[in-house]
Formats: structure tokens, sequence, C-alpha cells
């Protein structure tokens, strides 16, 4: 279980740092992006989510995806 929890942090890291660097031209940047834009509006329409939350969630699923695919 922690060989499999490592791979997904030092992918993870590996992904933020790519994203950090190449900003716009990295090719996850984009969705992750979109995801926290679908995030946002869902904070802005669903009670008792805000706005800045719904964005984390929905750049972390985004972010989450990528990573694992």
């Amino acid at each position: 279980m922690t060989e499999k929890n490592n791979d997904l942090i030092d992918d993870a890291k590996e992904e933020f740092t790519g994203m950090a660097k190449e900003g716009m031209q990295h090719p996850s940047t984009k969705p992750v992006l979109t995801g926290a834009a679908v995030g946002a509006a869902a904070g802005f329409v669903l009670p008792g989510l805000s706005i800045a939350i719904g964005a984390i969630a929905g750049a972390g699923v985004m972010f989450y995806n990528r990573i694992r695919k």
C-alpha cells in the first residue's frame, strides 16, 4: 500500500512541478483550470457550498484524474 501512495505522491509532485514551470503550455493545466471553473460554478449554484470550495474541489478532482491516467 505504501508503494502505491509513494507513486501517487511522486506523480503529483512531478505533474505539479511541470504545470508550474510550463504554465499554460503543460497538457494538464487547461483541464485542471476547467475543473476549477466547473467547481466554482457548482459552488455558486448549490446552497451550502462556497465558490472557493467548489473551485478547489473541481481542480482537485481533475488533477487527480490527470495523474492517475
